[in-house]
Formats: structure tokens, C-alpha cells, sequence
């Protein structure tokens, strides 16, 4: 054993519990709310409609797509997926052709083409002063559905902030549109300019509606909602206030160190969820969460990238610590795409880069707060899965007795493989 490890504080497993409304039957549900957006009689027969998939990971996206899709052909249209996620994959159609298949959206799964062509149109200047973008494959069918999740966003705070809005301006904006909008941070500022491109974009009639997807604290299917296109910006309000009410979080606003075995684009845009971790993109003080009720947390070491994120690693500069074989998946070119096009470069930024796990914890310890009671650390997969989460002893007292989290097992050590990295206590993690 190591002669450091003496020092690392043992974790206990511990539950969160969180609301937990969950859709059971998928297809009912989109047909139900597919009613809504598409009366009797309103499509005409053999309509080309597209179906927007972005690069988050939704849940059972792959099942969602395809009871669109299904349930637009009962309704006598002929659909299509539009890769929909602005300048990610490197900003090439091909590259957001396999994002998608990553979740299982193919053209063999799905039974239909996917367009992924990244050309756009430019529709004019918005009163606001946005140059507003959509894309052709959205302009030459009879109309879009578009589908997203709704939820907070991470790099700013509005009435909408991610979901069925974004993705109409962002998402068919593809590259052109991303690189606008977010040019508008430093003036209008990034929702506005979102907002403004999306009147442009509902004024062309191409887009008939939306389906949006509300996921609870335990990363499940909570609600699909229909939305018509007359009602998008009004419904999504509401939709947000009940996505902030069913968003998980850390037990602790005040943490030394926190571990984490991934990030990745298909766990959150940023990385990491911003609105779980309290970094901000663009820049955090150590410890100063970037909007208030958020955790202030001083050291965060992530063990790797995920698979699915294909390379991207935007997102890492607000990360402390790494190791080499994070560093080793890093595709530089797409993440410095992705952060340059977001205006937050410091976000492609490499962490510090240690040999293993058990390097990377040490350095943490050595530069986080000395606390009596010892150090406050939590060690999670990521920040869409808190339901299971380690916490060190002395999160005991600040955790005990409290509601909605309960203490599993005794504290034990942090167990390493002979290579000096951690045996994931997440079966399904990357470690």
C-alpha cells in the first residue's frame, strides 16, 4: 500500500431519494401527445416531417425517436431524423450522424433516413439584432417536430433555458446558428439570442411542434409533453419550473474534494452538469458556486472521459485534477470547436494530469481545505446519476438523521487495483 493512502479518508455508500414520476409506456404516451400537436386531418398524406435528435443522453432516446417516428407514420406522414446539436462532433454532419448512433439512433433502428447535412439558411436580422440561421434539411420537408429534453441549462439563467427553444435556434442552427447565438454572450446575451432566433425560426412555419422530455432525479423518463407551435415559448416556461423541481443534487453545498469516474457531451453539454457541481463556464473562484443555492466545491478530480463523448472533452477547464488516460481520449481539435463556438475557451482548457487515481486524490488532498473533522469529499459516476453516492466520514454528522438520504454502510477504504486506480464502487462506471 501505498504510504498516502494512509491519509485518504474512508467513504460510506449513501441514497438520495428524490420525486419520481416515470412514463410506463412510452409509445401510449407519444401517441397521446402527438394527438395534440396533430389533430385528425391535419397532415396531409406522405408529409415529409423531420424529427430532431441532439447529442445530450436523453434517456431511452433511442425508444422515444422511434415511437415518434412510428407514430408519425400512423398519421400518414413520412419522417426523417434531423441531427440537431450545433458544432458538436467537430462540426461535421457525419461525425453527429454517429453521436446519435452512440444512443441508438440509426437509420436500420429507426426505419427511416437521417439527413445530417450541416447547410443553413440565412433567414435575416431579428429586431434584437440576431442574424438567425436554420437549416436547409428543416426548410426543404413539409415541417419539423422537434424533441428535446427540458431541463436547466449551464451556462446561463432565464425563463426557457434548455430544451424544445434551444434546439429549434441552436440545434437547426447547426454550426452557422451556434456560432451566432452564442457570439450575442458578451451583448444581448446568450438566451435572449436564443429566443430571438427561435421567433425567426417559428416564423417560417416549418416547425408544427414539440415533444418535450422531462426526466426525473433518477435519470428516468418522467413526462412527455406535446407542445403545439403557437404555444412553444409559453409551454416551455412552465416545463422548466417543473424540470428545476425534478433535477437531482449533491447532499452538500460545502465540499473539499469531489471525485467523479466520467464526464462527457452525453452526460451534460458542459462536461459535467453545472447546476449539480456549482463551476460556472465561464470561470469559478474555488469554493464560490456560480449562482446562488449551488455547492461550492474546491477540488473536482475526474477519473475519465466517456466513450460516448467521442472525444470531446469541453468542459475540463473547470476541472482540477485528471489522469492520463483521460487525457490520452481528448480529440483537441473537436473540444477547442466546441469551446470556441460556446465563447468559453477556457473551458478546453487540460486539467492537471497525474498517473493514476491514487496520484490524482493525494494532490487534491494536499490543496483543499484542512478541515478538524477531517476532509468533506463525495465521489459520484456523474452528475446525472446521485441517487448512489460515497461520502467520507466526516459527512456523517452534516447527513445524519436527514430526510431523503439515508446511510447504507459503515465507512471503508477507498480500494485501488495495482495500478494506482480506483476499483469503481459503480458497476457500470468506466473505472
Amino acid at each position: 500500500m501505498s504510504e498516502s493512502r494512509e491519509f485518504f479518508p474512508k467513504v460510506f455508500k449513501a441514497r438520495q431519494s428524490f420525486p419520481r414520476p416515470v412514463v410506463t409506456d412510452i409509445p401510449a404516451a407519444i401517441d397521446g401527445e402527438l394527438a395534440k400537436i396533430f389533430p385528425s386531418g391535419s397532415l396531409k398524406e406522405g408529409a415529409s416531417i423531420g424529427v430532431t435528435v441532439g447529442s445530450r443522453g436523453i434517456t431511452n432516446i433511442a425508444e422515444i425517436t422511434r415511437a415518434a417516428i412510428d407514430g408519425l407514420k400512423r398519421l400518414g406522414a413520412s419522417p426523417f431524423v434531423i441531427p440537431a446539436m450545433g458544432s458538436h462532433g467537430g462540426a461535421r454532419g457525419e461525425a453527429q450522424r454517429e453521436l446519435i448512433a452512440h444512443y441508438g439512433v440509426t437509420e436500420e433502428s429507426m426505419g427511416v433516413p437521417i439527413r445530417h447535412d450541416m447547410t443553413t439558411r440565412n433567414l435575416g436580422t431579428t429586431p434584437e439584432g440576431v442574424e438567425a440561421y436554420l437549416a436547409e434539411t428543416a426548410l426543404d420537408c413539409d415541417g419539423v417536430l422537434l424533441m428535446n429534453r427540458v431541463k436547466p441549462h449551464t451556462d446561463f439563467k432565464g425563463p426557457i433555458e434548455s430544451g424544445l427553444t434551444k434546439i429549434c435556434a441552436i440545434g437547426l442552427g447547426k454550426y452557422d446558428g451556434a456560432q451566432e447565438y452564442h457570439s450575442h454572450i458578451f451583448d444581448l446575451g446568450l438566451g435572449p439570442a436564443i429566443y430571438s432566433a427561435t421567433r425567426a425560426v417559428l416564423e417560417t412555419g416549418q416547425i408544427l411542434g414539440g415533444l418535450a422530455i422531462l426526466e426525473n432525479g433518477y435519470h428516468e423518463t418522467a413526462r412527455i409533453v406535446g407542445v403545439r407551435h403557437e404555444k412553444l415559448m409559453e409551454e416551455e416556461e412552465v416545463l422548466l419550473k417543473e424540470a428545476y423541481t425534478l433535477m437531482p443534487s449533491l447532499p452538500l453545498k460545502e465540499i473539499d474534494i469531489l471525485i467523479c469516474d466520467r464526464m462527457g457531451k452525453n452526460i451534460s453539454g458542459a462536461g459535467m452538469d453545472t447546476n449539480i457541481t456549482g463551476r460556472g463556464v465561464h470561470g469559478y473562484y474555488q469554493g464560490v458556486p456560480w449562482q446562488e443555492g449551488m455547492p461550492g466545491i474546491y477540488r473536482i478530480f475526474v477519473r475519465d472521459l466517456s466513450d460516448e463523448s467521442d472525444g470531446n472533452a469541453v468542459g475540463m477547464g473547470m476541472v482540477d485534477f485528471t489522469t492520463k488516460r483521460f487525457a490520452e481520449k481528448i480529440d483537441h481539435k473537436v473540444t477547442a470547436i466546441n469551446a470556441v463556438t460556446a465563447c468559453t475557451p477556457g473551458n478546453s482548457r487540460l486539467p492537471i494530469v497525474l498517473d493514476n487515481d491514487e496520484e490524482a486524490i493525494a494532490t487534491a488532498l494536499k490543496s483543499s481545505p484542512r478541515r478538524k473533522g477531517g476532509t468533506i469529499l463525495a465521489y459520484i459516476r456523474d452528475t446525472l446519476e446521485l441517487e448512489s453516492l460515497y461520502l467520507s466520514e466526516a459527512c456523517l454528522p452534516l447527513i445524519r438523521d436527514r430526510a431523503g438520504i439515508d446511510i447504507e454502510t459503515e465507512p471503508q477504504p477507498i480500494r485501488f487495483d495495482t495500478d494506482g486506480n480506483i476499483v469503481s464502487f459503480f458497476t457500470n462506471g468506466n473505472g
